[in-house]
């Protein structure tokens, strides 16, 4: 089976579900990462286009240690727009190409507009995508796909209804996200954020609520036709 996990900026998966995409892999689940924006504006001395490659570099740094397959739609930071076809596309392009048993997305009430607009993206290309005369560069995907949604950042106006325990994928996971270099030095001289320490208390804080050593928070996308009987969630 198949499993995209679709992101705002390259480091989004490994902090909130890369553990989970490391529990799928031991599956034998084929495994989709990707961003769709390049994250040129995060950092306040690297120029954006010299950070875009870094961070495209990063995050290829971190697919491969998982064995994933990385995708990105190189949007620019803040220019992602919900209702814009041409991005709904370009992620209905991504489905189309990955052919996903489950997709995992941020939730609707995230902190920032890129992450609001890729949930909505997410959700209304998935059905777009499963339309054979909207023709795009890829073939359709009959599929008409479940979502779950990925924790927020620091868990804030997110209210969990299913856990995977990563516990013995958190050293994975936290390796995965040493990769974005240039983001755990941003946050540090940025926010004064230990970034590693943040993510790694929050996976314990949902380790706690689920009796796990180290969890992460996910609910699904509520909508007909994706709600289904089974559990897709490892």
């Amino acid at each position: 089976m198949r499993v995209l996990a679709i992101a705002a900026h390259p480091d989004d998966i490994e902090i909130s579900c890369a553990g989970t995409l490391a529990r799928y892999k031991k599956m034998g689940w084929d495994v989709f990462m990707c961003h769709v924006s390049n994250g040129n504006q995060g950092h306040a001395v690297i120029m954006p286009d010299e950070l875009r490659a870094i961070r495209r570099k990063e995050f290829l740094n971190s697919a491969a240690l998982l064995g994933a397959e990385g995708l990105t739609c190189d949007i620019d930071d803040l220019c992602i727009y919900g209702d814009m076809r041409e991005h709904r596309e370009k992620v209905m392009d991504i489905i189309r190409y990955a052919r996903p048993d489950v997709i995992i997305t941020h939730s609707p009430n995230d902190y920032m507009p890129d992450h609001v607009a890729v949930s909505k993206l997410v959700f209304d290309a998935s059905f777009v995508s499963t339309l054979p005369h909207y023709t795009t560069r890829e073939t359709y995907y009959e599929t008409l796909t479940p979502i779950y949604y990925m924790d927020t950042l620091a868990g804030l106006n997110f209210v969990p209804t299913e856990y995977v325990d990563i516990t013995d994928t958190y050293d994975q996971k936290m390796e995965m996200l040493r990769q974005h270099e240039s983001q755990l030095t941003w946050m540090k001289d940025h926010d004064g954020i230990d970034f590693a320490e943040f993510v790694s208390t929050c996976a314990r804080y949902r380790g706690l609520q689920c009796g796990a050593g180290y969890a992460e928070a996910f609910t699904p996308c509520y909508a007909w036709p994706k709600v289904k009987a089974e559990r897709y969630l490892p």
